[in-house]
């Protein structure tokens, strides 16, 4: 089946972003849209390129895009029952997105932010210490900190500074009030489209 041109993705994925990004960032006091935005944003005034960019803004799609089954996790904290998110959201993203023509390489940045938490709690107790509590509480249900041949395998990975880098400006992406400040969605339409219009090259 051949796919609709890439400004047609592109614009049904900024506007899925848009539709369904309003609900609440799992644990944390902004929606998931802002969450994505303001990491899309860091990554633009680091000087990232446009893959990078572009998997800081879709990172958590895995936890947006509806799905017949969410296979959310609940946790039981003092007595009350707390969502913690959708399980394996990374990779649903990213084979999200690879069915829509994105990179390989957007496609394993994607899949490699819950992997690079799990690395950085690893490496820096520093790190661990300032992980939001939400963050925090996931951490165990994605497998704790890496140990033996996973830990080896991404800290040898060639992409590890840039996995690394999204990580970090997935964690601190959690501002309230910055709206006005954060570009919309809407900017990245063109920077997406170009993208998908290169094919799976990366």
């Amino acid at each position: 089946m051949e796919l609709p041109s890439p400004s047609v993705r592109a614009d049904s994925l900024i506007s899925a972003l848009e539709q369904y990004g309003q609900g609440d960032y799992i644990g944390e006091s902004i929606s998931q849209l802002e969450h994505c935005l303001q990491a899309a944003h860091q990554a633009q005034k680091s000087g990232a390129g446009d893959e990078l960019v572009i998997a800081a803004l879709l990172h958590d799609i895995g936890q947006i895009i509806p799905l017949n089954s969410t296979n959310e996790v609940r946790m039981n904290l003092r007595g009350s029952t707390e969502n913690v998110g959708r399980v394996g959201h990374e990779a649903i993203g990213a084979a999200y997105l690879q069915s829509l023509g994105f990179s390989q390489k957007v496609c394993k940045l994607v899949n490699s932010h819950v992997a690079a938490k799990r690395y950085l709690t690893a490496v820096d107790r520093s790190y661990y210490d300032s992980l939001s509590s939400a963050s925090k509480r996931s951490l165990a249900f994605q497998g704790g900190p890496f140990q033996g041949i996973e830990f080896q395998e991404f800290e040898q990975d060639p992409l590890r500074e840039a996995m690394v880098s999204l990580r970090l400006w997935d964690d601190a992406a959690k501002l309230e009030g910055v709206e006005s400040t954060t570009p919309r969605a809407r900017t990245y339409l063109d920077m997406i489209t170009a993208h998908l219009s290169q094919g799976q090259t990366s």
